[in-house]
């Protein structure tokens, strides 16, 4: 099966949090998206249990799990298609080329990965520093 690096790149920026990017493209063995989806049930225990006071630190294990989706997007966008064709399509009699979609999808994914990754620094320094007394 020829796997498509902008739909990856799209399911890692979109569901990234959940890996299932992962699934699509190392199947149901992959342990880095068992460990993406792993995370949900992690953050929910630990709401539910009150582990820390901040909804925000009892939820850093999906965040930290969605940032690195982000940042995943970014990677298996920026390989290049021969690569590409080689690591996951060896298989394949079809050649990957990447168009303007995938571009497009890099620079939003790039924009929207910076603004959380300054979101989630700013509300670490926010708790730790002044305990919340900015939200």
């Amino acid at each position: 099966m020829h796997k498509n690096k902008t739909l990856v790149t799209f399911l890692a920026a979109t569901l990234g949090g959940l890996g299932v990017h992962r699934f699509y493209l190392c199947g149901w063995r992959d342990k880095w998206a068992w460990l993406h989806l792993c995370c949900i049930p992690i953050t929910l225990a630990a709401i539910s249990l009150g582990w820390g006071h901040q909804l925000f630190f009892q939820s850093s294990a999906l965040w930290l799990s969605i940032l690195c989706g982000l940042l995943e997007a970014l990677v298996l966008g920026l390989i290049p298609d021969e690569q590409w064709d080689r690591r996951y399509n060896p298989g394949s009699s079809r050649v990957s080329a990447s168009t303007w979609p995938l571009a497009l999808l890099l620079v939003l994914t790039l924009g929207f990965g910076a603004t959380a990754l300054i979101g989630v620094i700013a509300r670490s320094f926010d708790l730790f520093f002044t305990g919340g007394a900015f939200g």
